[in-house]
């Protein structure tokens, strides 16, 4: 069981519906996405031989929106604009998730080895992770600590079901690619997330059936060291 669990907190997030993201005005979605999440994994240890899966999410605060002003750049020309950003304020997150080895990067093969990623993973959480951890974009700073899920009390904890209907689930590159169809192009994928006192249980990528090629882009290979060489030889 390569499982991982830690909570993630932030003043303010930001997960860009995909309409907003070419520029002007922005809103939060009320929940964190799949993309969102996985890439706040990939701040706190990745490597191309693994695959980071998210299982499950649990909301601990309520939903409250801050809007706040920003100066941007027009799309044509040299002048400025001014537009509103509306963010999610006082995050709390517990997250559960677990790595698979990419099999798209055989390369790697002599590097799947399950205990030590989860080793490494497990000790990079303890220390905030590699990288600045972002709740949605760079101006939204987080911060990751060990956790168990499901401990403590969350605000939702007795909702039951709220729907939020179709959804922003993540992106599928080249490099991890599930089916012929996703296969040398990124896929966007959607989904129609439900959740249960509080608590959000992802869908994996292949089991999104709403989907829809973004752009042709080919994976990435990467080179192993070869003392690794060797002891395959």
């Amino acid at each position: 069981m390569n499982n991982v669990e830690f909570e993630v907190t932030g003043r303010k997030a930001l997960f860009t519906f995909p309409e907003f993201k070419t520029g002007g005005e922005k809103s939060s979605m009320a929940i964190p996405t799949y993309e969102a999440l996985k890439g706040i994994l990939k701040s706190i240890y990745w490597k191309p031989t693994i695959t980071w899966i998210i299982d499950e999410v649990r909301v601990m605060n309520p939903f409250r929106m801050e809007a706040s002003g920003k100066i941007i750049p027009k799309m044509k020309g040299n002048k400025n604009d001014m537009a509103l950003y509306n963010y999610l304020r006082d995050c709390r997150y517990q997250v559960r998730a677990h790595f698979i080895f990419n099999k798209n990067h055989p390369e790697c093969r002599p590097d799947w080895n399950e205990k030590k990623h989860l080793e490494i993973s497990k000790r990079m959480i303890e220390k905030g992770g590699r990288q600045d951890i972002f709740l949605g974009t760079r101006e939204c700073q987080g911060y990751v600590k060990p956790c168990k899920f499901g401990e403590g009390i969350g605000f939702f904890d007795n909702y039951g079901d709220i729907p939020f209907g179709l959804m922003y689930h993540g992106l599928t590159y080249p490099d991890e690619a599930y089916s012929k169809e996703t296969q040398g192009c990124i896929t966007m994928r959607m989904w129609c997330p439900v959740m249960h006192n509080g608590v959000i249980k992802f869908i994996k990528p292949e089991d999104c059936v709403m989907t829809k090629v973004i752009c042709k882009m080919q994976p990435k290979t990467f080179e192993m060291p070869e003392e690794k060489k060797e002891k395959v030889d």
